[in-house]
């Protein structure tokens, strides 16, 4: 009788580890899962954006916003799986002024190229007749990119509009 009752809590402590080892993965499980699906849900906002940038001459992608440029208009909105949205269109015509603003303040186009370790937030503002647009950027050097290329292309309309 000793001899099945030995048996018996052997089977017993073999199952409570197997089940204190599946309770310890189970964590893991979860954060592959959740991994899984933040990068199914990325890949998805990529390949939303991938078709709506081909409408443009000039695109870019990033997880504040989208941005296309077709001509002298500028299009940008929130990417999302299913596409962009809250999406505006301005001229780039209508623009009185180009600006890089970095966690609020103004900042020069032409001298920085780096990321600095304070920057919080980075937007290019483009002051309208009635209103300011700020579109976000994650990177320093991405926004000074299109903000030198969109000041010179924006003179150039400027010039071209002066009799």
């Amino acid at each position: 009788m000793m001899e099945c009752f030995t048996l018996y809590r052997g089977i017993q402590s073999g199952v409570l580890s197997f089940m204190v080892r599946g309770l310890l993965w189970l964590p893991l499980l979860a954060v592959f899962i959740w991994l899984a699906w933040a990068g199914w849900n990325e890949y998805k906002k990529l390949e939303a954006y991938r078709v709506w940038a081909e409408q443009f001459e000039r695109a870019k992608y990033d997880i504040y916003s989208v941005l296309g440029q077709q001509g002298s208009e500028l299009t940008w909105g929130k990417p999302t799986r299913r596409g962009p949205v809250l999406v505006q269109t301005f001229s780039l015509l209508q623009v009185r002024s180009i600006q890089l603003i970095i966690n609020g303040q103004a900042t020069d186009l032409t001298s920085l190229t780096s990321k600095e370790s304070g920057d919080r937030t980075i937007a290019l503002a483009f002051e309208l007749p009635s209103t300011t647009v700020q579109i976000p950027f994650t990177e320093r050097a991405l926004a000074v990119r299109w903000g030198q290329f969109l000041q010179v292309y924006w003179q150039s309309l400027s010039l071209e509009s002066q009799p």
